[in-house]
């Protein structure tokens, strides 16, 4: 398959872009697509479960649960728009994909990323109001609240990242079509352009510092308030509420931790750990899918419980036979 079938065309259309797996691993393609294909299923399984408990357990119908619902939606998106293309690289070598497409698929990996840290940021509001605010917060955190604070995390995700393919879709292309990723991003993207990509790199750091740098702020502050309050004001409940604070901290290292890496190693890259931009990536999309529910399933008291009992009764089922 030729690497040059990009058009040298003016117009910047193009036929279609390369992905490419991990390069200088490609005899163990193979054995690699069998752990995403297991990631996948645990992403799956994991996050089905979770919004499983939540929506059949009543006592978790509260703002703090339907946020992590609303994670998990977005985990699960995210997952799907990227893993099967990823299997097909690693199994079949089907490393082609339309310039369409690819802008599509750049469009929903970088809108999903952008859902997810405006949830975080929801997440740890919560944490806050039943922290700090205990009295005020079934009064503060309404259903209504919520559904516009789901919309706004929404339209704000779609505002900045909808002008991210169309920036890609004007620049002309003359040189090579590799992508070093398993799937499209803005940042590498508009590198293969032959063509200034200044508003692209302005935009793209606009992007980022006006979503997830104000995001990551607002986390911080909540929790700086939260550990004042805490630390001031020493009582069982407060210690018992700070306590479900440790599954959504593990959530927001697990989400920025990469993120940051994945930037810094794409602005200013490095040569001392080849591929490392390549990891960082599939670390940013793939973990927190696979991890999040895990987290919430061992460190949140009422989800852990109801996990208990749906093994327990499954357990029974399989041990007692049934009656005829």
């Amino acid at each position: 398959m030729s690497l040059f079938n990009i058009s040298n065309s003016s117009s910047g259309s193009s036929s279609s872009f390369i992905l490419s797996g991990i390069p200088g691993l490609e005899g163990a393609h193979f054995w690699i697509g069998f752990l995403l294909l297991l990631m996948y299923i645990v992403a799956l399984v994991g996050n089905c479960t979770l919004l499983y408990i939540i929506k059949t357990e009543k006592d978790l119908h509260e703002p703090m649960y339907i946020f992590l619902s609303m994670l998990s939606f977005i985990d699960l998106f995210l997952a799907t728009v990227t893993v099967p293309k990823m299997l097909g690289i690693f199994w079949f070598d089907s490393r082609e994909i339309a310039f369409n497409t690819c802008l599509v698929q750049m469009f929903f990996i970088h809108f999903l990323s952008t859902l997810e840290s405006g949830t975080l940021v929801a997440m740890a509001v919560d944490r806050y109001v039943a922290i700090c605010h205990p009295l005020r917060y079934s009064a503060i955190l309404t259903n209504e609240t919520i559904t516009k604070t789901g919309i706004v995390i929404a339209v704000r995700g779609a505002a900045v990242m909808i002008p991210i393919p169309l920036l890609i879709k004007r620049l002309p292309f003359c040189r090579t079509n590799l992508l070093t990723h398993s799937y499209c991003l803005h940042q590498e993207a508009m590198k293969l352009a032959c063509a200034d990509i200044k508003v692209n790199i302005v935009y793209g750091l606009f992007a980022i510092l006006s979503v997830m740098g104000i995001d990551s702020l607002f986390i911080s502050f909540s929790y700086l308030l939260i550990i004042k309050t805490v630390v001031s004001v020493v009582e069982e409940a407060n210690l018992k509420a700070f306590s479900t604070c440790a599954a959504h901290i593990c959530a927001v290292l697990v989400y920025y931790i990469p993120l940051i890496g994945l930037s810094v190693v794409h602005r200013f890259g490095t040569n001392a750990v080849p591929n490392l931009h390549i990891l960082f990536a599939n670390i940013y999309l793939l973990v927190p899918p696979v991890i999040n529910p895990i987290i919430y399933g061992i460190k949140t008291k009422q989800i852990r419980k109801k996990l208990s009992k749906i093994f327990s009764s499954k357990i029974k089922q399989v041990i007692t036979p049934s009656d005829r």
